[in-house]
């Protein structure tokens, strides 16, 4: 008897010991888009676009909101370019589509008002594995909706190897 409680107050004493600082890692892993898939997702959505007879800005940014890809189809204005940046850099900072977030910062003084967002619809988040990669951002037709849907299109020719990403 006395063998175990020796024992089960060692045990105690382990579990209570605060998990030493050494043991947490000193470097993060951080899932990255490779520029390939970046440029395949880009040429996607201008594709979905032209499909439709569309001539769209697309832009693809990394999970910092760096750019890595910027297209602009032959006869789109050249605010597409800006305004499709915007997008997903909204996308990807907020881990939103940005047509999600038309209405919520309406207030004067709200994050809305912050240079360089832009909250409306046609910025997606690109995920791999659970994990936020970057996003794209697509400007230049009619509505919101449909550079939206470009988007996801884009999006799509890239879908198998996000979801089979091992991080």
């Amino acid at each position: 008897m006395r063998k175990f409680s020796i024992a089960a107050a060692a045990c105690a004493a382990v579990l209570a010991t605060p998990v030493m600082a050494a043991e947490a890692p000193v470097i993060v892993k951080i899932p990255r888009l490779t520029v390939e898939a970046a440029e395949k997702l880009a040429q996607g959505a201008m594709e979905s676009c032209r499909k439709q007879g569309i001539q769209i800005g697309v832009t693809v940014v990394d999970r910092s909101g760096d750019a890595m890809v910027v297209l602009r189809d032959t006869l789109a204005p050249r605010v597409t370019l800006e305004v499709s940046r915007q997008k997903a850099y909204t996308a990807v900072n907020f881990n939103a589509s940005t047509s999600a977030m038309s209405d919520r910062f309406t207030q004067p003084f709200s994050v809305g008002k912050v240079d360089g967002l832009v909250f409306s619809a046609g910025g997606v988040p690109i995920q791999a594995a659970g994990n936020i990669v970057g996003a794209v951002g697509v400007s230049g037709a009619a509505t919101g909706e449909q550079d939206e849907a470009c988007a996801i299109d884009g999006i799509k020719k890239i879908e198998f190897e996000l979801e089979t990403a091992a991080l």
